[in-house]
């Protein structure tokens, strides 16, 4: 099963158009708090356009998991890496299902990213639950979404992107499901141009 048919409405868009609209992924990783020696699940991570930079920030003491369902796409995201230089080891590579992460990781990571797949997950509830649980205690978990706009008001490369209108939620639609689950709000990070991160934090237990 590939990508799109587990979340039809997150479909994998060109590279190219990923580049213009975000030139500089590595600036937008250290913006939402991923540095050097963090151990940090690329979840949904699709061709790679943020993986090997993750992986360059933690360096070789942190550790990089990039899990997605489809294969195709895992194909480029090691191709990307390979690209740039990394060595094979940089990165644990993960094809599977990203709706029912127990038993599946090899460690407890203590960040989280999933960047432009939130909005196309139909069981939002169950996700967060399900990285809540994997996810170490003072951990967090950081959402990339496009702004609540219309569609026809973000343009890349001369085009309307991104998800239907319907699909893109606020900062708050994304808090109403994931708060309850038992995080806590982090922070919320603007991403020009038309994307904000949103940051949850797993309590210290005990």
């Amino acid at each position: 099963m590939n990508h799109s048919a587990k979340f039809p409405a997150a479909i994998m868009p060109d590279a190219d158009w990923w580049q213009a609209l975000w030139p500089d992924p590595e600036g937008v990783l250290r913006a939402l708090g991923i540095g050097f020696g963090m151990s940090v699940l690329d979840l949904c991570c699709g061709d790679g356009h943020f993986t090997h930079k993750i992986a360059h920030i933690v360096g070789g003491v942190g550790r990089t998991t990039a899990l997605d369902i489809d294969p195709e796409v895992l194909v480029q995201a090691k191709d990307r890496a390979a690209r740039a230089g990394l060595p094979p080891t940089s990165i644990r590579w993960l094809e599977c299902d990203a709706s029912n992460l127990i038993d599946k990781l090899p460690s407890q990571p203590e960040y989280i990213l999933l960047s432009n797949t939130f909005h196309g997950v139909p069981d939002k509830v169950k996700m967060a639950r399900n990285v809540f649980e994997v996810l170490k205690p003072e951990g967090q978990f950081a959402i990339i979404n496009w702004h609540h706009r219309s569609r026809d008001d973000t343009i890349v490369l001369g085009e309307p992107r991104g998800p239907e209108t319907k699909l893109r939620l606020t900062p708050e639609q994304v808090m109403d499901v994931v708060l309850p689950v038992g995080f806590k709000l982090h922070g919320v990070v603007e991403l020009p141009p038309y994307h904000y991160g949103i940051v949850f934090e797993k309590p210290k237990t005990g």
